[in-house]
């Protein structure tokens, strides 16, 4: 019986597959730090959503790495005073 690890490595050898894996991933963990943010600066996401001037579906979607566009992720970063760094 395979593991979950060895099956992903094995996926990831695909380099269609590791290129969505990694953007995957990278959303997830901007998801995670926004969140992690919110709760930290004791807000609720309808508090948050308030502050962004966005609704609160949206900053659920952020939330949950679900893809949105990049006016509603800077507001939500704004909101939150997070700096956004392109590196």
């Amino acid at each position: 019986m395979k593991t979950f690890r060895s099956h992903l490595n094995e996926k990831l050898k695909d380099k269609k597959f590791a290129a969505m894996y990694k953007t995957e991933h990278e959303m997830l963990g901007l998801a995670i730090k926004i969140a992690n943010a919110r709760t930290t600066q004791g807000l609720t996401q309808v508090d948050l959503a308030r502050k962004a001037n966005v609704t609160q579906q949206q900053l659920s979607k952020i939330e949950n790495g679900e893809n949105c566009n990049m006016l509603t992720f800077l507001k939500v970063s704004k909101a939150l005073n997070l700096q956004v760094k392109i590196v």
